[in-house]
């Protein structure tokens, strides 16, 4: 079979399909967004957003008297700022290839690597998880301890369906010894012979090597809030935060003032507000978990946090029960060691996080150009001759954004002690 000039579209056409098939988390995630985007046929640009609707709640009426509720929609925004790459300097050689030796030889080695970028955009999503759970020392190495973070999710009345795990390598395997262990052939089979863990109770379980390791804020001191004399002392409302994604707490006590006092990705309880099932708004008994959002340097032994989600004490949109009829003087409790490093492993819903990836710009003046899109990934190829070394370049680029939509729905789990 002779040899065909490879263009930038067969090339273009090649890369989407391997990067497709080396994505892991973004194809666990809600790919739903793109026809939010008004489907510019030129492509877009970096820096693009659009607003998607936050989902809306209610409460249950209580006898046959019609009790009319607002439906009140939040929205957020979903901005594609993400563009990544890679370039290559093809011989004029290399271009009469066929196809399949291009892509084992350069294609495949690259979209592996654009594949692993994109995955650990969306892992580094797990700062905005408030849902936290604490693993025993020696990780996930027991059903019980895998256990641990369903069952806050099943507390939470997280959908059973479409739930996905990422654990880190050292977690994996340690759960994945404990499966040899059982006497339940396929398991025990597909866990000792294939290194495959399959569904463990409900949940898709997969490893990552691109999981994040958390470093805690350096808070110290018994930190408390100071909410006396604030518009939020009795808890927010929907309408305050239905556009929001995070609401400001004051928190006193701080033993000194320290830049990255606090760290965007912390997680920690108040005393006295507890967690609700968003469906029955019942209080569940467990400590709710809050977030810090952004990092904060403390001044003069206090600091305004920004953090997610708002104590909502009551209506359709709750989010949590409170034993204090105000917010004030309520002690702070961090999940982990101050300044110390956690790996984090990921359980989430479906719809708890998004990709959005839209095909890229055709830059006015540029030749050849190379654009496909398959199964919702987007990738564009452009050759571009350097004249000043005499040189065939190409780049390669796509264009995304990732969010966490809905934090409810998402648990992250990592250890007790320091790694």
């Amino acid at each position: 079979m002779s040899n065909t000039t490879l263009t930038a579209d067969i090339i273009a056409k090649e890369a989407v399909m391997i990067l497709e098939n080396e994505l892991l988390m973004a194809k666990l995630c809600y790919r739903g967004y793109e026809p939010e985007f008004d489907g510019k046929i030129n492509g877009y640009t970096k820096g693009e957003t659009v607003s998607i609707r936050r989902p809306t709640d209610f409460t249950v009426r209580d006898g046959k008297t019609a009790t009319v509720q607002d439906v009140v929609e939040g929205k957020i925004p979903i901005t594609v700022n993400k563009q990544k790459g890679i370039d290559f300097k093809f011989t004029s050689q290399d271009l009469t290839l066929q196809i399949g030796d291009l892509s084992d030889r350069v294609i495949k080695p690259a979209m592996i690597q654009l594949a692993n970028q994109v995955d650990t955009d969306m892992m580094a999503l797990y700062k905005k998880a408030p849902q936290h759970v604490t693993i025993p020392s020696g990780g996930i190495n027991s059903f019980a301890d895998f256990a641990l973070a369903p069952t806050l999710m099943d507390q939470m009345a997280i959908p059973q369906a479409d739930r996905a795990a990422l654990l880190t390598p050292t977690d994996y395997w340690a759960m994945l010894g404990s499966q040899t262990a059982l006497y339940i052939n396929n398991a025990a089979n597909g866990a000792y012979r294939n290194g495959n863990l399959g569904m463990i109770g409900g949940v898709d379980t997969y490893m990552t090597q691109n999981f994040p390791t958390h470093t805690a804020g350096a808070r110290t001191g018994t930190d408390v809030t100071d909410t006396t004399g604030t518009s939020y002392d009795a808890g927010y409302t929907w309408a305050n935060v239905k556009d929001s994604t995070s609401v400001t707490f004051h928190i006193d006590g701080m033993a000194s003032d320290t830049a990255g006092y606090y760290k965007a990705g912390d997680t920690f309880t108040l005393s006295t507000i507890y967690d609700v099932n968003p469906v029955t708004k019942a209080s569940t008994g467990v400590l709710k978990k809050f977030v810090v959002m952004s990092n904060t340097t403390s001044a003069s032994s206090e600091a305004d946090v920004s953090i997610w989600p708002p104590i909502i004490l009551s209506g359709a949109h709750q989010t949590a029960y409170s034993t204090n009829t105000a917010l004030d003087g309520l002690t702070v409790t961090y999940q982990g060691v101050a300044s110390t490093q956690y790996q984090q492993n990921l359980y989430f819903h479906k719809n708890a996080f998004a990709l959005t990836m839209v095909p890229l710009v055709k830059p006015p003046g540029a030749v050849d150009v190379g654009r496909r899109t398959y199964k919702g990934i987007s990738v564009r190829v452009i050759p571009y001759y350097d004249g000043g070394n005499d040189d065939s370049n190409w780049r390669l680029d796509v264009l995304y954004g990732t969010d966490l939509i809905d934090s409810r729905l998402a648990v992250r789990a990592s250890l007790a002690a320091d790694i």
